[in-house]
């Protein structure tokens, strides 16, 4: 049997049971007083709720197969040199502005794009950083090699807008022979 009860400090305790035999009950001093609420209180006897048991298991064999891919991706990026990995940072950054500006510009595009980019960008900028670690560079310094480097870099197109680019030019190179 679970019994709720509300009660009101000044005024007494209304209880309410779960079981048909008993009744509301009222214990208050003051009937034509107005009490505020100051919650609830649960009788013993009552559970906690436990999360259900996953059904079928299909879902546990995704996210294997999804960390498997993620450290493969990892692999590659560590196989890397650290200038590679500072051009290819700056090839997504470029990309993931073309995105946004398609998103801005209301065109086509795949939304899922912008976190598979994001999150490259932060695993390449992660790989950066444990190699600053390992050489013994701090923080603080790290932060000052990181902002010199910003600032030297130069702006250009990113690889999927040249490769359009290219192709843009060899079909009007097509055309006029």
């Amino acid at each position: 049997m679970v019994a709720l009860g509300v009660s009101s400090p000044p005024f007494g305790l209304i209880s309410f049971a779960s079981s048909p035999s008993s009744s509301l009950r009222m214990a208050s001093s003051f009937p034509s007083l107005k009490s505020s609420f100051h919650g609830i209180r649960i009788g013993s006897g009552v559970r906690a709720l436990t999360p259900l048991p996953s059904r079928g298991g299909s879902g546990g064999g995704r996210m294997v197969v999804s960390m498997a891919k993620r450290q493969e991706g990892m692999k590659d990026i560590r196989a890397k040199t650290t200038e590679e990995l500072n051009e290819e940072v700056i090839d997504l950054k470029g990309e993931l502005f073309l995105l946004r500006l398609q998103k801005s510009a209301r065109n086509e595009f795949k939304s899922s794009e912008f976190h598979r980019m994001r999150k490259r960008i932060a695993r390449m900028l992660t790989v950066k950083r444990e190699r600053e670690i390992e050489e013994g560079i701090n923080k603080r310094l790290s932060r000052k090699i990181d902002k010199q480097w910003k600032k030297s870099i130069v702006v250009r197109p990113p690889p999927s807008l040249r490769k359009k680019r290219e192709e843009d030019k060899a079909a009007e190179a097509e055309k006029s022979t």
